[in-house]
Order: C-alpha cells, then sequence, then structure tokens
C-alpha cells in the first residue's frame, strides 16, 4: 500500500492448549519427553495462539511471528515483482512488435485491473484455506503467467496474445491483500503496524527490484530478450513455494467476519478513504507501472535505447516504497488527516512542475518532479493508512461517550469495521493503478502528449485534499478527533 490493508475481518479464537504443546508443535520448544520421546515433526498449525498475552508472546509467539513474517514478506515481493513485470517488458517492445504507445499503456493497466479485483478475494482465503496453504497456492500461481511470459514473448507474438499474458500477470496484486491479511493475526495490536508496515513495504519494492532485473538483463543480453526477465522470476517463485510450505503456519478457529464488509460498504468513510487511497498507493502503483514507458515516449530523442531509460526508472519506487514507513510515523506525530491534507497539496505542486517540465521539454525538472510524486505517494500510503483505525477509534469513543455501546462492543465493532474498510479501500485504491495508465493512454491518443494526464492528475489531488479538509479536518460539531 500497499498498503492496502489487514485482515478484513478473520479473528483468532483462543485454543486450550498449553503454552509448551504449541510451542512444541511449532518447532520452538522440544516436546516435554524429549529424552525417552520422538520429538514430532511440525504440523505448522497452531490450535493455541494467544499474541495479547504478554507471557506467551515472550515466551513462544514472537519467534513464531518472527518467522512467519521473514517468509511472508519474502514471498510477497515475489508476486509484487511478478504484477510488475509488463512495467519493464514494453521497455523491450521496440518496433518489431508493431505496437505503439497507447497500446503499450494498455499492457500495463490490465494487470492493475486484475490485481485490483483479486484483492479482495484474497484477503478472504486467509480464513478459509488457513495463511499457509494459501501462500503456498498464491504463491504457485504466479507461475500461471511467468511460465508462458518466458516462453511466447519474441517478435511475432500477437498482440492479443501480450494482453493475455499481461492480464494473468494481475495474480501477483492479490498475493499482497492475503499476505498482509495473514501476518494482521499474528501480531499483538501494539506491533501490528510495525509488522504490517514491514511486511507491505517488502512487497512494494518489488516494483523496483523487477525493474532492476530488466535493467540487467538489458544491459548484458540486450533488448532482444525480453524472455529473460519473467524467467529470472520461475527460481524465485519455486522457492518462495517452498519456503511457505516449510516455514509458515496455520493459526486454527480463524473466520471471516459475516457481515463486515456488506456493513463498511454502507458506510460513507469507506468510500472517502477509497478515493484517497486511489490517490496515494493508486499513484504509486500507476506511476510505476507507467514510468519507463512515459519516459521514453516523452524524452524519446534524449534516450537512444531503452537501457538509457531503464538506469532511472527504478529510482522512483524504490524511494517511494522506503518512505512509506516515514508517512505512518508522521500521521502518529501530527495527525494522519493533517498529513494527508499536505501530501495531497504538495502531490499537486508536484504533477503541476511535471506538467511544466514536459511542456518545457526539461528532463532535469520532468525527474524531480515525477520522483517527488513517487515520494509523495509513499507518504501518503502510510497516512492514509493510519487515518483507518483512527477514524473507527473516534467513533467508538463517541458512542461510549453517549452510552450507545459499552467500551468492549464499541472497541470490537472498531476493530471488525476498520478491517473491512481496510480490505475495500485497498481493492478500490489498487485500481487507482489502472486509471492512471488509461489516463496516459487516452491523452497520448488525444493529443500525443502526457500533458492532459498530468491536468487529470492535479484535478485528482485537489479534490482529494478538499475531501481530507470537508470530512476530517473541517472545524464542526461532526469532526472525529484524532484522525
Amino acid at each position: 500500500m500497499t498498503s492496502t490493508a489487514a485482515a478484513t475481518g478473520p479473528t483468532a479464537d483462543p485454543g486450550t492448549d498449553s503454552t509448551a504443546s504449541a510451542a512444541a508443535r511449532a518447532g520452538i520448544l522440544p516436546a516435554p519427553d524429549a529424552t525417552t520421546a520422538p520429538v514430532p515433526a511440525r504440523r505448522h498449525r497452531l490450535d493455541d495462539w494467544r499474541p495479547e498475552d504478554p507471557e506467551f508472546w515472550r515466551t513462544t509467539g514472537a519467534p513464531i511471528a518472527r518467522r512467519n513474517l521473514i517468509v511472508s514478506v519474502a514471498a510477497e515481493h515475489v508476486g509484487f515483482s511478478v504484477w510488475s513485470l509488463w512495467s519493464v517488458l514494453v521497455l523491450f517492445l521496440g518496433p518489431q512488435y508493431g505496437i505503439d504507445p497507447a497500446g503499450k499503456f494498455l499492457l500495463t493497466a490490465v494487470p492493475a485491473a486484475l490485481g485490483a479485483t483479486l484483492r479482495l478475494p484474497y484477503t478472504l482465503a486467509v480464513a478459509r484455506f488457513g495463511g499457509r496453504n494459501w501462500t503456498i497456492v498464491s504463491a504457485l500461481l504466479l507461475l500461471v503467467p511467468a511460465l508462458p511470459m518466458a516462453i511466447l514473448i519474441e517478435p511475432g507474438v500477437s498482440y492479443g496474445t501480450l494482453m493475455v499474458l499481461a492480464c494473468l500477470a494481475g495474480v501477483g496484486g492479490g498475493n499482497f491483500a492475503s499476505s498482509m491479511a495473514n501476518i494482521n493475526l499474528f501480531y499483538p495490536q501494539r506491533l501490528k503496524g510495525w509488522a504490517l508496515g514491514l511486511n507491505a513495504g517488502g512487497g512494494n519494492i518489488g516494483v523496483a527490484a523487477v525493474q532492476l532485473v530488466g535493467l540487467a538483463v538489458l544491459a548484458t543480453a540486450g533488448a532482444a530478450y525480453p524472455r529473460l526477465v519473467p524467467a529470472v522470476y520461475l527460481p524465485l517463485i519455486v522457492l518462495a513455494a517452498l519456503a511457505s510450505a516449510r516455514y509458515l503456519d496455520n493459526i486454527t478457529g480463524i473466520r471471516n467476519e459475516r457481515g463486515a464488509l456488506r456493513e463498511a460498504a454502507r458506510d460513507p468513510h469507506t468510500w472517502v478513504m477509497s478515493a484517497l487511497y486511489i490517490g496515494t498507493f493508486g499513484s504509486f502503483i500507476g506511476f510505476g507501472f507507467a514510468f519507463g514507458q512515459v519516459l521514453l515516449v516523452q524524452f524519446g530523442d534524449r534516450f537512444g535505447t531503452p537501457l538509457d531509460a531503464a538506469y532511472l526508472t527504478f529510482l522512483g519506487p524504490l524511494v517511494g516504497s522506503l518512505v512509506r514507513p516515514v508517512g505512518g510515523y508522521l500521521a502518529d506525530r501530527y495527525g494522519g488527516a493533517r498529513v494527508t491534507l499536505a501530501t495531497f497539496a504538495a502531490m499537486a505542486a508536484g504533477a503541476g512542475l511535471v506538467y511544466h517540465a514536459s511542456r518545457e521539454r526539461s528532463l532535469t525538472l520532468y525527474l524531480i518532479g515525477f520522483v517527488g510524486l513517487f515520494v509523495l505517494s509513499g507518504l501518503g500510503n502510510g497516512s492514509t493508512y493510519k487515518m483507518i483505525p483512527a477514524i473507527f477509534r473516534a467513533r467508538a469513543a463517541r458512542s461510549v461517550a453517549t452510552g450507545e455501546l459499552d467500551p468492549d462492543t464499541a472497541q470490537r465493532r472498531a476493530w471488525r469495521l476498520s478491517g473491512a474498510l481496510i480490505g475495500i479501500a485497498g481493492a478500490v485504491g489498487a485500481f487507482g493503478g489502472v486509471l492512471v495508465n488509461i489516463a496516459f493512454r487516452q491523452s497520448f491518443l488525444a493529443y500525443s502528449s502526457a500533458d492532459a494526464a498530468y491536468l487529470a492528475f492535479i484535478a485528482w489531488y485537489a479534490l482529494c485534499l478538499g475531501l481530507t479538509w470537508a470530512v476530517y479536518l473541517r472545524p464542526s460539531p461532526r469532526r472525529l478527533p484524532g484522525v
């Protein structure tokens, strides 16, 4: 976020097994009679999981959660890279492929669309099938696009085939949502922000990583071998699946909260936050997919080969991923809505700078503006993500103060709806990546430049700024404190 989101409602029921036996099953502690009985094989099933219990967390929970987080970050990183493959592959599609810039932007839009669509079902799959089980399956599903891409992409392949392959790459976008939902279950409330931020950042860096892989292929094999880029990921996908099978665990007693998504969908805050997330995460993933192609089209005379442009394309996604936790930190200190408001104001100015640089043909200003947009979208990812639980905490406090709900019921409802809102906003926000690429496509079709797209981005950021102020910062008796 993408981040997008934590679980859309899966919760854990505490079991009755002892801490020692749970740890023995997890492979952390030996069986009670290890000297006389063989140590049983790990069952990858946690029947007793109590991360909010300090003693359980210290002695048993933390090592298990850490192991699951490390493998989850690795598997999600590979998924994000596969999702982003076409941001690189379009740089290889020279004149011999017969595809114009509008057609290439469509190739980068369709994986974003499928990835966004899969986010909700992937989130729900964690509770339905188990976090370990679904991570194995979702990792192996990455072979569905990667393997045929490593075989079929060469001059003479039809555009329709490329469209199908690009669409299939969208399965990598769903991995982010299921990974976040799974890790959300392992950590106590006080550590969820750190764990989910690390998980999200590790995934987002996959956008920059795949572009570095593309750069390495261009520098060594040349633009004639696009198939090598997905081929690099074939062993990594298999390793991610094997590591998930070996080291991840299922937490038993997990269920999807019935009606949480339906109730959240009726809440106006869900759609306000979804619009804001389109502006932040949607911008990040959309620019990540489109940046290299836009650079080549806008300043093709400055780059002799795709390799020259590839040296620059990874920079924006990399810094945008790395600053995401900073947005969360600033939101904790100054308030999520204030940071988000400032972010959208700066993003409008950044898009304005890109528009000016495009018209003046200034590559230096263009790069400064675009990298700035990546940084700001990363900051906005963190601040909007922090706003969501704050909204429901404030509403819970108000419900308790007015006597509508008791504290425990209000807190449970806040957690339930904030999880559902995060899931919906993550899915809708990812569609922003589609909108960004479609905006570029239509702008080039209509005006042979991206200027109209930049004006559309400025207008959207201004709208998001106005929404943030009107809903969360405008002085009003209905204003939610602490958001």
